[in-house]
């Protein structure tokens, strides 16, 4: 079985986040961790606080907020709804991550606890834990397939 990683891809604008964070990544081959981000500093630095945040290493509030604040994230009226603006890239990106905790969709974004792919959680319940459970392709990794032999090694060692 395939699996399409399409399937992954966050909603709207979302999609956009998550590839910025998935340029940092720990590729099936080398299993290390490499960096393809070209870009400015600023940004960068943006990515790497959204990263600790989906992983778990951050506090949304902490971090959010005072990259709001350096950012000047500011909320506008059109079209009888709020949306939210950013100056420069940055700023516009921030923006992005800012109308999705809004609308609840940022809780959905989540980092894989053995490679850290970060994906977007279409599961009913929002329980989705790893980045697949099959293999994706030739050089596609299983991590949720690989977490669960290793748990089931562990208890058959234990109960021995």
């Amino acid at each position: 079985m395939v699996v399409n990683i399409d399937d992954q891809a966050a909603p709207g604008d979302l999609e956009r986040i998550r590839t910025l964070l998935n340029t940092w990544l720990i590729p099936n081959d080398t299993r290390r961790p490499t960096d393809r981000f070209r870009g400015s500093a600023v940004v960068r630095g943006l990515r790497d606080d959204l990263r600790r945040v989906v992983e778990g290493g951050a506090p949304a509030d902490e971090v959010l907020n005072a990259w709001v604040r350096s950012l000047d994230v500011t909320p506008h009226i059109a079209n009888d709804s709020v949306v939210f603006r950013g100056n420069g890239p940055a700023g516009r990106l921030l923006a992005i991550v800012v109308a999705a905790l809004a609308d609840g969709t940022w809780s959905r974004l989540r980092a894989c606890p053995d490679c850290r792919w970060v994906f977007y959680d279409h599961t009913r319940n929002g329980s989705k834990r790893w980045c697949l459970m099959t293999a994706g392709g030739p050089n596609g990794r299983s991590c949720g397939s690989i977490a669960k032999v290793r748990a089931h090694r562990d208890r058959v060692r234990q109960s021995t």
